[in-house]
């Protein structure tokens, strides 16, 4: 497995399908955005996903883990000087993407929200519905093709290009572009929606993967993979979780030799930070506000 050091200080060139993306590993505490970059915060929420994509003017929120966690969220939030976002997009229904979320709708000003066209009758999705109701917001449904945009941040919606009766490959899959850098945010897409996603046409290459459902065994196909081509990929899963993410078969496809991946694990690494300024990509690793997560 190729692990990243963070106290090793050198720089990594990794071809990536659109350039070579200087990859590199840049410390602990990133310093104040600057004017032309995007922060990408793959947040450290155990056995869930929550993603802040953030420049100095503009912020995105994908996913806000589970209900147990929305402290810690809402803390990291602003600890990094966010008091606006600009989207809040709710990848699929499950609580381990929406737990979080209504908390994170209730206490900061939110100017959108964007979920699939798929309803789950559980009690988190229901508190998600109220919290949204409650502030007067609208939820907007993506379809693919659709453009997203936040000052700077742009998105592409690729995926779910039609109606699927497993929830996991309804999410929201969303496709940034920053000059020679890129990132795939795939929910928890699965290999029925990665084979529509591979038959729609749209650009899939980029330098930065998130694996979906948390490097599961039926997420990252080889095809996929092959044709995302990512110089990094990204696993947000909790240490010691009872699904054995990142899956064996998983693993063994992103570390073949062949793809020059390098992986990131939120359960090793803590709270990863990405920030793209058109030409490469600096990695921080820090630890989420709050410390150790805690029922």
């Amino acid at each position: 497995m190729k692990i990243l050091h963070y106290s090793d200080l050198r720089v990594i060139l990794t071809f990536c399908a659109v350039a070579f993306t200087a990859v590199i590993a840049a410390g602990d505490v990133p310093p104040p955005l600057t004017a032309n970059e995007i922060r990408v915060h793959f947040i450290d929420l155990g056995q869930a996903d929550g993603i802040l994509v953030q420049s100095r003017k503009n912020a995105v929120l994908i996913d806000g883990g589970e209900k147990k966690t929305q402290n810690i969220l809402v803390n990291y939030l602003r600890s990094a000087g966010i008091t606006t976002l600009d989207y809040v997009v709710a990848t699929h229904p499950h609580s381990d993407h929406i737990g979080g979320l209504a908390e994170v709708v209730l206490q900061f000003d939110v100017k959108n929200v964007l979920m699939p066209e798929a309803i789950h009758t559980t009690a988190t999705f229901e508190k998600l519905l109220d919290a949204v109701e409650k502030k007067g917001l609208a939820v907007t449904v993506p379809s693919v093709g659709d453009k997203i945009k936040a000052g700077i941040i742009k998105f592409t919606v690729l995926a779910p290009g039609r109606e699927f009766k497993d929830l996991n490959d309804m999410s929201v899959v969303l496709r940034m572009a920053y000059g020679k850098t890129s990132f795939l945010f795939t929910g928890d897409a699965a290999a029925r929606s990665e084979r529509e996603m591979l038959k729609s046409g749209l650009s899939l290459s980029v330098s930065v993967l998130k694996a979906g459902h948390h490097g599961s065994r039926t997420s990252t196909s080889a095809e996929f993979l092959d044709a995302v081509r990512p110089a990094i990929v990204v696993v947000s899963c909790g240490k010691g979780n009872s699904y054995g993410h990142p899956h064996k078969e998983f693993l063994e496809r992103v570390n073949q030799p062949k793809r020059h991946i390098t992986l990131f694990r939120t359960d090793e690494s803590g709270t990863v930070i990405m920030a793209a300024d058109r030409k490469k990509i600096k990695i921080y690793n820090i630890e989420a506000e709050g410390g150790k997560l805690s029922d």
